[in-house]
């Protein structure tokens, strides 16, 4: 049974995350590949944006007893199998996996407008995730 506490935990940090990401992201990518700091604050807070949301996704997996995920991207696909999240955002959040993959490996390399596109229209799909997660707690379990 999923522990709803550890979920809600991990969905208000998401929101905190993604409210640094919008804080911090400049107008333009040229600004952002300007300012290094800021830069890093960027990646940064997103990766742990994706994290957060891949804590969740392995978490409702695990304790759901559902199919194994065998990768970070592959935990969304089963949320999706089992009415989670939709397919659209399985897919958004499969990308999402990728560019934190790139982040924790060494952030410099990562082109700055993938940076930026994923800070100022990413973000949207880390919202719909959280939501579609709060919409399945509230329906699915009593205690949510």
């Amino acid at each position: 049974m999923v522990r709803v506490e550890i979920v809600v935990a991990k969905l208000s940090e998401l929101g905190a995350r993604t409210a640094r990401v919008r804080k911090h992201t400049p107008s333009s990518a040229a600004e952002l590949l300007a300012d290094q700091d800021t830069l890093d604050l960027v990646s940064f807070n997103l990766m742990l944006s994706v994290q957060s949301a891949s804590d969740i996704a392995s978490h409702l997996v695990s304790d759901e007893g559902w199919r194994p995920a065998s990768s970070l991207a592959d935990a969304f696909d089963r949320l999706h199998e089992q009415g989670v999240i939709t397919k659209g955002t399985a897919a958004a959040m499969r990308k999402a996996a990728g560019l934190r993959n790139l982040v924790a490996d060494g952030y410099a390399a990562v082109d700055v407008t993938i940076v930026f596109a994923a800070a100022s229209r990413g973000l949207a799909d880390l919202d719909t995730f959280a939501a579609e997660v709060a919409s399945f707690l509230q329906k699915h379990l009593p205690s949510a």
